[in-house]
Parts: C-alpha cells; structure tokens; sequence
C-alpha cells in the first residue's frame, strides 16, 4: 500500500503541517479584505441606527432655528476612524480613487448640546473639518456627558497615499493602502 506523500506510517508528516500552517495564514490574510472581518467602526459604510455601543447616540448636523443665537465650541475628540471604501476588485489598485468617510466619537458637554457644524475642504492630500457643537444662549442646560458618534464623508475620491484629516486644528494621519 503506497502513503500518501504527506503522510508517513504514523500519520502527517512535519511538511504537511507546514503547508497547513502555511495555507490557514493565507486564508486568513484574504479573509482581511472581506468586510465582515472589519470591526464595525472601521467599515466603510457601517453606521449605527440611534444608539451603538457605549451608549454613543448617532447624530447629525441639524439646521440651528432662526431665532435663536447659539453658543458654539470645540468638542473634545475621544477617537477617529478613517474608513475608506474597499477597492474593486479586478482593476489595479493604481488606477482606482475611493471615497472616505470618517467616524468621529466625542461627547457633548450638557443636555442642550447639539451638533453644529462639521464642515470638511480639501486642499490636496489634506482635509480641513470645521467641527462645532452649539447649545442655545441663555439656556440653562444639566452639565451631563452625552457620549456620541458622528459619520462625515470626505469630500472627493482617495487612491493609494498619505494623507492628513485636520479637525480644529488637530491632526489625524492616515494611509490608503494598496491591497495585496
């Protein structure tokens, strides 16, 4: 009875659990590029509906009421992810633009709190945001943190680079990389 050429009277050899080894990393490293291996906060288009994780509510940037002035300030940011679209497969990645969107999560400060603006331009290989929250002058508001969430797409399409998202001055450097 002839072995396999894998496997010795005693079962698989050492060389065939290196090509397993070999072909579960592999598999994994193409899993990668499958957008149900992405964390939702990384995923290009994912969005939570009112409230997600951390009792973050998702919020929009609404119109301020006309007779009403505002207070506006500068949220602290507790974390951004970048999230640019998957490339296409098929066509080199060289030649292909995606869009971006960003997920900003930060916090209002009181229970008047609103998003005010978040207003992106960009310059090159890098996207200026003006990003204000407003609460109405006069108001007396509880001091309350109120976790949230806020999806902006950056204007334009991104191909394989280094760029910089600059938020209120503050810098956020990210990468598109080209798929391996």
């Amino acid at each position: 009875m002839s072995e396999h050429p894998l496997q010795s009277s005693g079962g698989y050899s050492f060389s065939a659990a290196v090509v397993l080894a070999v072909a579960v990393v592999l598999a994994s490293a193409c899993g990668g590029s499958n957008p149900e291996n992405v964390p939702p906060d990384e995923r290009f288009g994912h969005r939570y509906e009112g409230e997600g994780p951390a009792e973050r509510q998702t919020v929009v940037v609404t119109p301020p009421e006309e007779e009403q002035s505002y207070n506006y300030y500068t949220p602290y940011i507790d974390s951004l992810h970048v999230r640019p679209a998957p490339f296409a497969e098929g066509v080199p990645a060289s030649e292909q633009k995606v869009p971006v969107e960003i997920l900003i999560k930060a916090a209002f400060i009181n229970g008047c709190s609103e998003l005010g603006r978040a207003d992106p331009e960009r310059s090159g290989n890098t996207v200026n945001v003006d990003f204000k929250v407003r609460w109405p002058k006069g108001e007396v508001c509880a001091k309350v943190k109120r976790p949230f969430r806020f999806y902006l797409r950056l204007p334009g399409r991104y191909g394989p680079g280094n760029y910089t998202v600059k938020i209120n001055d503050e810098d956020y450097a990210f990468s598109i990389e080209t798929p391996s």
